[in-house]
């Protein structure tokens, strides 16, 4: 079953449990009756919660996913303190316990300082030419530090059935392109302290405050000449522009003075005939700088991106100096998380599916993945039904819409087929000797997959993530077991209504819409780029989401800050979308029909009350600056302020009168599904 949150988390009683008395109403008592629902719904629903749970010093936003995340971190605590402790231990015990040993081992760390980077950095240290610099930076690619682009393996966008090698604009040490530019006064304070950032991982590396200075100033002026070239956050969500495929002598034309057939042996690849350049204005604009910026500029860079990029397992200097730049100054932490989370946090992104194959045994079991995967069909006849009423879609399109629509693979909870991690050698040596090791594996394994058939039962996410995807090439919902969690409750004791709004809505019914928001229908139902709209109806959806995307573009959130409407259209069709069909499911159930109130509340109340609770978030000042710019979601509070407005159930559950702050006349709501 889905994770039972210590008690206290949402202020439920704990005293009351172990007296076997009711809980609280999760939904209710998180209402803060001084807000008029039809002013500003999200603080109405969450706002005693708020007003009751400060942000913690070394957390930039405190809600629903921590709350379950805490649970989490201490389930995984356990797993890994018992394959500690077991004796005659399986290789998925010895890696855990090995993994956690040498990360937790703070002395060690401390004495070692920078020595298990130091074959690394000699490496960086011989180069003497560009050429020499190129291979340089395709061994780091392959140990994980992403220096001057982005690359790697996956599915054609236009050919599903095959693996394909993709380069992308990288290497950049700010969030994106936009903080080298943007003039207002928090993305200029950011900008201004990244050189003194660089400066003092020279300083921590041994050299002198003067070198290190000119070091940093250089490299801040190499990265700013590739953020020119670089796409902004808007124009990535474009794919067909971003789909250039290139023969080798195509790449070489556009970056003559890279041996990509050097740099690509030095990452691992094969010999490969083609690949897929997103951004081919950024290489050509690489293909300069490589021969222009003076070596020991390049061999800098280098340096310092692969001493930041492990520097979170290295000595404490290191650590607090990253801290400070990247937690602090960007996104508003006041203090780090406790090292034991910090090593969870490493652990799930080195070996996480090893972790989970213990967790979904201990914690998930069949009749929550029975509930969440017959919701999941429920969603889908909901949304089958809306497409085949649509008034302005075309009944050409509507059949390939449900053609798509049916052919939509549910992953629920955890993976039929585990990855195989046995090549994987983690011992206690050192913590960031295991995390190279690891990002080397999962470099041989992206490569491995060249020339082979696409495995689709592959899953990105581990189990015990909270959170869930669509992948458009696969034409699938991926939802691992930890998205359904209610933090303080045992699935069982989650009335429908609420969950119908708490996952049918915004996790399936999301995931589902984003099979056809303004990104994924653009893929067929086998997960190819490729138009199957009339061009009248391409043209109907594309008005009716621009409604949207002018609404959130309206939306000021901090300062002077705006949501970025069209970067963030995506998921706010796949939130608007994913409501409305979440509904119409819940509405066909037993609990609307029998319309039952609990704490108050009727079903349909509960439903947006539920689906509130998705999104019960505070965010650092700081944190939100940095989302508007980095961010393709919209902040929590204007996901669930932005889409109800556009759902007319939501003005009959609770009473919105006209010229309200909720209110939008009928000529201003988005009709779109």
């Amino acid at each position: 079953m889905p994770l039972a949150i210590l008690a206290t988390t949402l202020s439920c009683s704990e005293s009351a449990t172990q007296k076997g008395e009711a809980k609280p109403d999760i939904l209710a008592q998180n209402i803060d009756s001084a807000i008029n629902a039809a002013d500003d719904f999200f603080e109405f629903a969450s706002g005693k919660w708020i007003k009751g749970n400060k942000i913690p010093d070394d957390e930039t936003s405190w809600g629903i996913a921590n709350l379950v995340n805490e649970e989490l971190y201490t389930r995984k605590l356990v797993i890994n303190q018992e394959a500690s402790a077991a004796n005659n231990k399986n290789i998925t015990q010895q890696q855990l316990s090995d993994f956690w040993a040498s990360a937790m081992d703070s002395v060690k760390q401390e004495q070692d300082s920078l020595k298990p980077l130091k074959e690394v950095l000699a490496r960086i240290d011989a180069a003497q030419t560009p050429a020499e610099v190129m291979n340089v930076a395709a061994y780091l690619h392959s140990i994980g530090v992403g220096v001057f682009f982005n690359e790697g393996v996956g599915q054609d966008e236009k050919n599903s059935e095959v693996m394909s090698y993709q380069l992308y604009q990288g290497g950049l040490g700010l969030p994106n392109r936009d903080y080298y530019f943007k003039t207002d006064e928090r993305t200029t304070k950011i900008r201004a302290a990244y050189p003194a950032y660089i400066q003092s991982i020279f300083l921590l590396k041994g050299d002198d405050s003067i070198t290190a200075g000119k070091k940093a100033a250089a490299i801040m002026g190499l990265e700013t000449a590739m953020a020119k070239s670089s796409r902004t956050i808007e124009a990535l969500r474009d794919p067909y522009a971003n789909y250039n495929k290139m023969d080798m002598a195509m790449l070489k034309s556009t970056a003559p003075n890279i041996d990509w057939a050097s740099v690509f042996n030095g990452i691992g690849l094969p010999k490969i005939d083609t690949v897929i350049v997103g951004q081919p204005e950024f290489y050509k604009q690489l293909n300069a700088l490589i021969t222009k910026t003076p070596v020991q500029t390049l061999k800098d860079y280098m340096t310092f991106h692969l001493i930041n990029d492990y520097a979170s397992y290295l000595n404490t200097k290191l650590v607090e100096t990253k801290f400070d730049f990247y937690g602090k100054t960007i996104r508003g932490a006041k203090q780090m998380r406790p090292r034991w989370k910090r090593v969870l946090d490493a652990e799930e992104q080195a070996i996480g599916e090893i972790l989970g194959q213990l967790f979904v045994k201990e914690y998930f079991n069949d009749k929550a993945k029975r509930r969440y995967e017959d919701m999941t069909e429920a969603v889908r006849e909901a949304y089958k039904l809306r497409i085949q009423k649509l008034s302005w879609m075309s009944d050409s399109t509507k059949q390939k819409a449900l053609v798509k629509l049916a052919a939509i693979t549910k992953k629920v909870g955890y993976p039929d087929k585990w990855k195989d991690f046995s090549d994987l050698k983690i011992d206690r040596s050192s913590f960031a000797g295991n995390m190279m090791k690891a990002n080397a594996w999962w470099n041989n394994y992206s490569i491995k997959k060249l020339g082979k058939p696409v495995d689709r039962t592959e899953w990105d996410m581990t189990p015990q993530t909270y959170n869930a995807y669509y992948n458009p090439s696969n034409n699938e919902i991926v939802l691992p077991a930890g998205i359904f969690t209610v933090p303080g409750f045992r699935d069982e004791e989650l009335d429908d209504a609420l969950v119908y709004g708490y996952a049918g809505a915004s996790t399936i019914g999301h995931e589902i819409t984003h099979g056809f928001d303004d990104q994924g229908r653009q893929f067929d139902e086998k997960g190819n780029l490729k138009n199957w709209w009339s061009k009248e109806d391409e043209t109907q959806f594309n008005k009716r989401a621009e409604v949207l995307a002018k609404q959130f573009s309206n939306m000021v959130v901090i300062d002077t800050m705006h949501i970025n409407g069209r970067a963030t259209l995506g998921e706010n069709l796949a939130d608007l979308g994913g409501i409305l069909i979440g509904l119409d499911a819940f509405k066909a159930s037993k609990a609307y029909k029998e319309n039952k109130t609990i704490a108050g509340y009727t079903p349909l109340q509960r439903y947006f009350l539920g689906y509130t609770l998705g999104w019960l978030y505070q965010t650092r000042n700081e944190e939100l600056a940095s989302r508007l710019l980095t961010d393709v979601h919209s902040p929590a509070k204007y996901r669930v302020n932005g889409p109800f407005p556009n759902v007319p159930e939501f003005y009959e559950a609770f009473k919105i009168p006209a010229g309200s702050k909720m209110y939008l006349p009928d000529t201003a709501r988005v009709v779109l599904w």
